[in-house]
């Protein structure tokens, strides 16, 4: 299959599908081929620049990696706001949130350490938490 930009005679563009180059050819000259725009049947094949394939790398590798580097960014700049901004409480974290929760102790933002386990128990009683992205710092 090979694909032309076509337009017609009031300079609506739009493509078209074709089994070969002798097709399109074929269906322009025996006026088979109409503008959706105007229906007219006077359309010709526009100018287009060919599609040239090169040796360089898949591009879309870069793209992926850029992304990525850029989500990588954001979690360890969100890891640093929570460890610059909320209170650890080290491997208290299930018993101080459950108390947050409950109102058992004052509202204050919290993280920590907390097993598979002990995490899903939390959420199972509705208590609302997030892992964190990203290793742990190290001078903590």
């Amino acid at each position: 299959m090979i694909r032309y930009t076509l337009v017609c005679d009031k300079n609506h563009d739009f493509e078209g599908w074709f089994p070969g180059i002798e097709a399109c050819d074929k269906q322009l000259a025996a006026g088979l081929v109409s503008c959706p725009d105007c229906n007219s049947k006077k359309v010709r094949k526009a100018l287009m620049a060919p599609a040239v394939a090169t040796k360089k790398k898949d591009d879309g590798a870069d793209k992926r990696q850029l992304v990525m580097a850029a989500q990588q960014a954001m979690m360890t700049k969100l890891r640093q706001h929570v460890e610059n901004n909320f209170e650890n409480v080290g491997d208290r974290f299930p018993e101080e949130a459950r108390r947050i929760h409950y109102g058992e102790t004052e509202q204050r933002d919290i993280y920590g350490e907390a097993s598979p386990d002990e995490a899903r128990e939390l959420v199972e009683e509705g208590v609302e938490i997030a892992p964190l992205p990203g290793p742990s710092r190290t001078d903590a």
